[in-house]
């Protein structure tokens, strides 16, 4: 069994944001299993269950702000006593240009603090699906930046951000994540 996990914040607020990418990810990889979208509460989080491609998943979306992710996903794997290594964590990135994914298999935290508290509680070993939400404009302060809203621009770009995500979420299920991350990150 997989974890898979979209980092975001909760509340309406936060909705159709860049930091919430992960989230959005979640909901569509639901939608395209014909699934409803994690609406169970267990551990902190919202969760669903479904199935990938012959694999048994849980779909989760940590109900504490994205610098306590860590507990809730510490709970889920205890609870479903699923290993660090089948842990898939969705999240935005900085460092990668807007539209792009690219996939890590452990690692630091790269200064981003959901992944910081992920890793207090769990360790390094699991998988991260880092989808691209660009650096901010000149003079742009980067908090406000990831927790904004999307432009028009970007906006209209998101729904293929978020199939590329899932299809990396799908090719760690079928192929790995070598053979994942040879085949998505080699993508310009």
């Amino acid at each position: 069994m997989h974890l898979i996990v979209g980092l975001g914040n909760p509340g309406l607020k936060y909705m159709n944001t860049r930091h919430n990418i992960g989230f959005d990810v979640v909901f569509e990889l639901a939608s395209r299993h014909c699934v409803d979208s994690p609406t169970r509460s267990r551990s902190n989080s919202l969760i669903s269950d479904v199935r990938i491609l012959n694999e048994n998943c849980i779909l989760a979306l940590p109900q504490q702000f994205m610098n306590r992710s860590g507990q809730p996903v510490a709970s889920l794997m205890a609870y479903f006593k699923i290993p660090t290594e089948k842990v898939i964590v969705v999240h935005d990135e900085l460092d990668i240009p807007f539209g792009s994914v690219r996939l890590k298999q452990q690692g630091g935290h790269g200064g981003h603090n959901g992944l910081r508290d992920i890793i207090q509680h769990i360790g390094r070993n699991f998988i991260r699906v880092r989808t691209g939400i660009g650096r901010p404009p000149s003079g742009w302060d980067t908090a406000n930046f990831v927790l904004g809203k999307w432009s028009k621009t970007e906006n209209d770009a998101v729904p293929t951000l978020k199939g590329d995500a899932c299809d990396a979420i799908e090719s760690i299920l079928n192929n790995g994540i070598l053979d994942s991350m040879q085949t998505i990150n080699a993508r310009v």
